[in-house]
């Protein structure tokens, strides 16, 4: 029997949450949400048959897994913590371009961290 588990996390932004599965070359699909059209969801494949998804809450993009068949490489808190710093890193470069800053600089480090260095030039005389 199947028992799917519904995780909370911060993720409010499809688009950076597509780049920060990208950036850790996690494959996914994309799927129209079946309660709101308006959202999509983001499919996760598995070879067992059981994908993990990222669903609309309303809200936030939930992690729906069904526990009994994870198939990743890491532990699920380890998963979500990736995904959540990449996600973070991406939010921070596409807000800070917004405001006329471009990332100079983004390093993955030996331990787990990432660096970031933004740079923005003041065009007034």
């Amino acid at each position: 029997m199947s028992h799917f588990t519904h995780m909370k996390t911060r993720f409010q932004n499809l688009f950076y949450l597509e780049k920060a599965l990208n950036r850790l070359n996690i494959s996914y699909t994309q799927q129209l949400s079946n309660s709101d059209s308006y959202h999509t969801n983001l499919v996760i494949p598995q070879s067992n048959g059981y994908d993990i998804q990222f669903c609309w809450s309303g809200e936030t993009y939930e992690l729906v897994v069904d526990m009994s068949f994870w198939e990743q490489l890491y532990p699920i808190e380890n998963f979500i913590d990736k995904i959540a710093q990449q996600y973070a890193g991406e939010v921070i470069i596409g807000e800070s371009q917004k405001m006329g800053f471009q990332p100079v600089k983004y390093q993955q480090n030996s331990d787990g961290s990432n660096t970031l260095i933004l740079e923005r030039w003041n065009n007034d005389k």
